[in-house]
């Protein structure tokens, strides 16, 4: 079974994003993808998720 994991990050800034990105796949997880919010009012993103998968280690029945 798949698990995701999303973090969401407010700051929108190189450093914290590699941080991010290093902590979590240093856990175990995979990078599957980022979305970026948009303010209408700013060419900058409000906020940034950032998605992340992994193999379930328990097996449960379907």
């Amino acid at each position: 079974m798949l698990e995701y994991k999303v973090v969401e990050v407010s700051t929108v800034v190189e450093d914290l994003l590699e941080e991010v990105l290093n902590e979590w796949t240093g856990k175990g997880w995979n990078f599957e993808g980022m979305q970026f919010a948009m303010r209408e009012s700013s060419r900058r993103p409000s906020m940034a998720f950032v998605i992340f998968t992994r193999e379930s280690a328990a097996q449960g029945s379907e």
